[in-house]
């Protein structure tokens, strides 16, 4: 989980998420909601994220600012789940 969500706060290219993905959603103005352990458990999901899942969450008076902040400044709107566990990747990790 800690892993997950380092790639998708974390991990960059050219400043912006990694993911396509995340991409899509943060340039929309949505805000990294929450991480779902075994949220998607079809052979596909396995394959790709490990059953891992995300949520992204728009708050239709945000959208505009949020979209502005990622384009503008590369700033991920999340929730306090996974800013807490992007912290406890940070603390654990050697990179």
């Amino acid at each position: 989980m800690r892993l997950c969500a380092w790639y998708l706060y974390g991990e960059k290219h050219r400043g912006y998420a990694l993911n396509p993905v995340a991409n899509f959603h943060l340039q929309n103005g949505s805000v990294m909601w929450r991480i779902n352990w075994m949220g998607d458990t079809s052979p596909r999901g396995i394959a790709a994220s490990c059953g891992m899942m995300v949520n992204y969450r728009y708050f239709l008076e945000d959208t505009a600012s949020n979209s502005a902040a990622y384009l503008g400044t590369k700033q991920i709107k999340a929730s306090e789940q996974v800013l807490s566990l992007v912290s406890q990747f940070q603390q654990n990790s050697k990179l």
